[in-house]
């Protein structure tokens, strides 16, 4: 996610205009619990190694030992801990927002790794996205002789099983990866059959997601590629953003833009709307305020910590996007 933002914000004028931190709105209870904590497996494994496996860049990485790991994002965090090996973690990414991971040291600076870090950790195995950066301090901890292991990028529902049972091969833990791969998608499974179907596609809810950094005035909608959209269709809702034309997976917010996707809702990050002063500042956004969502005030607001990890809570936030789009009704 940060990384589709970084790369999108090189080539985007931002929105100006100022936001008025006037009624903040309360972040949603439910988002709010599943990025509080995971819930680990009932059984701790016990990992069986060493194992070889191939990384996602191409490289085969043998990890001998797996007491000491340090994972490089909030998802493959969430991994770790709910496979129940999370007492072996020894950092995390700024990202792992829950609260088993909250008094581990954080080894990265505004999302860049920090190599000295992570190396004086002296870790077993390191965990990384494709997209964690830079990629010298990445060189610099596989010089040191550190097994990284490379995991393909979340973009949707369907990267939710092979994520976790590649970290779990990785682990030596392969039976119980894929004991949480059958839990979560079964818990997946469970929120789409109570999703209220629309009598006719004209019906399904329009939600456009948007990435706001109001302190940096950022503010971006989200297109093809964002993240957003398994998540949106699971949900019953279209993706107005990628569904309206917009093939970047991240564009600057104008008036026009928001004219054509036309939403009835609008999903947000809570630090994010926060950042903007709430819905009342979010409805000053330059085009906001006459879209139907901003006519009604009709807001999806889910912690950043669990937005878009496609892991082991994605069940509780689509159950939350659910809810809240639907007001809780079948």
């Amino acid at each position: 996610m940060r990384t589709r933002v970084a790369g999108a914000l090189l080539a985007v004028l931002v929105v100006a205009g100022c936001a008025s931190h006037e009624g903040t709105a309360a972040p949603d209870t439910r988002a709010r619990a599943a990025a509080d904590r995971v819930e680990p497996l009932s059984d701790t494994p016990e990992p069986r190694l060493p194992v070889t496996v191939r990384s996602s860049d191409g490289r085969e990485v043998t990890v001998e030992d797996a007491e000491r790991i340090v994972p490089l994002s909030g998802s493959l965090s969430e991994i770790v801990f709910t496979l129940g090996l999370g007492d072996r973690v020894v950092a995390r990414d700024i990202t792992a927002t829950f609260a088993q991971a909250e008094k581990l040291p954080v080894v990265t600076r505004n999302h860049d790794v920090s190599a000295e870090s992570v190396l004086s950790l002296k870790p077993d195995l390191v965990l990384a996205e494709a997209t964690t950066g830079p990629a010298e301090a990445m060189g610099q901890i596989r010089d040191a002789g550190i097994p990284v292991l490379v995991v393909d990028p979340a973009q949707g529902l369907d990267d939710v099983g092979p994520r976790i049972e590649a970290v779990a091969r990785a682990l030596g833990v392969p039976a119980a990866g894929k004991e949480l791969t059958k839990r979560s998608e079964e818990r997946i499974a469970a929120v789409r059959k109570d999703v209220p179907s629309a009598k006719k596609t004209d019906d399904a809810p329009r939600v456009a997601f948007l990435y706001l950094r109001g302190s940096a005035s950022v503010y971006l909608i989200g297109g093809k590629g964002s993240g957003a959209t398994s998540l949106l269709e699971a949900a019953g809702a279209v993706d107005a953003g990628a569904e309206s034309g917009l093939k970047k997976d991240f564009t600057a917010i104008t008036t026009e833009a928001l004219a054509q996707a036309a939403p009835d809702a609008i999903l947000v990050m809570s630090k994010g709307l926060e950042s903007v002063g709430g819905i009342d500042g979010l409805v000053k956004i330059p085009g906001v305020a006459q879209t139907p969502a901003g006519m009604d005030r009709r807001v999806v607001s889910i912690e950043d910590g669990v937005l878009l990890n496609y892991g082991p809570r994605t069940d509780a936030v689509l159950k939350s996007i659910v809810g809240q789009l639907y007001g809780d009704t079948k």
